[in-house]
């Protein structure tokens, strides 16, 4: 990225004038609202062109396996914000999305890029994947780092919004290298780890989508995308029966205090 003044500046997203809008060369008006529905548009925009039907139904999924995972910390500190401030939705959401970070549900990205270092490792279309893979994981076994898109503190059987992903995947014909290498992955994890790391839904995406064609610079916009749904539906049950304010008294009780005492507290003793 260039930092400084640029000679021209130039996009290729959208423009305007009084009588039209044009999105990425079509008529917004004419062409899209009413006749696109939202992943195409979603692709259309990041991509500048309109999906496959295995593309769209791929993207489909996996925005629908991540949307909702329950109370995460990123859904508490979107809540609590908002009970804090309940006119400020913005600002809830914000909370929620800035809370998305490598170790819950913003893990796509980190997984998407060590899937395709493997690849890069192993050569053209990933054809000496097992070795590299291989290699990795005793890497980060001796270094004991985690390994990106594998394991679960819930699912540690088996992650079942990954298995599905990548079911689907094989069904729709989208199924790559990525996917390959993440099997890989799965296969000797457990073993060389000495842990059970099976496959999670952080890993399956990425996978998915880039083997579908999506690129690897847009990945984290695809969690994004699908936790603003689910961060949606937990500021408007928020705003209509609250509990922020109620997990923020249970984790006040929940943690003990072991700083140095006050005067007070002393001369109680």
């Amino acid at each position: 990225m260039r930092i400084g003044k640029q000679d021209h500046a130039l996009t290729a997203i959208a423009t305007s004038d009084a009588d039209s809008v044009t999105v990425r060369g079509h008529d917004l008006c004419d062409e899209l609202i009413g006749k696109i529905d939202f992943t195409d548009y979603f692709w259309l925009l990041v991509l500048g062109e309109k999906p496959t039907r295995p593309q769209r139904a791929m993207m489909d999924a996996c925005l629908v396996a991540i949307a909702e995972h329950g109370l995460v910390p990123s859904v508490q500190a979107a809540r609590m914000t908002l009970a804090a401030g309940p006119d400020a939705w913005q600002g809830a959401m914000s909370a929620g999305l800035l809370g998305m970070g490598s170790v819950v549900a913003g893990s796509s990205e980190q997984s998407g890029r060590y899937l395709a270092e493997l690849l890069a490792r192993a050569g053209a279309e990933g054809s000496d994947i097992e070795p590299v893979v291989i290699a990795s994981l005793e890497e980060h076994k001796a270094q004991r780092r985690k390994v990106a898109g594998l394991g679960h503190p819930q699912h540690s059987g088996g992650d079942p919004r990954a298995d599905r992903l990548l079911a689907i995947a094989d069904e729709l014909g989208v199924s790559g290298p990525h996917i390959a290498a993440l099997r890989v992955l799965g296969q000797h994890a457990s073993r060389i780890i000495e842990r059970p790391l099976p496959i999670n839904v952080s890993g399956a995406i990425p996978a998915c989508i880039l083997d579908a064609g999506w690129p690897l610079d847009a990945l984290k916009a695809v969690p994004l995308l699908a936790r603003t749904a689910g961060l949606s539906a937990h500021l408007y049950e928020e705003s209509q029966r609250p509990i922020g304010f109620i997990m923020s008294h249970k984790a006040d009780l929940a943690i003990d205090y072991d700083g140095k005492p006050s005067g007070k507290s002393k001369a109680a003793e």
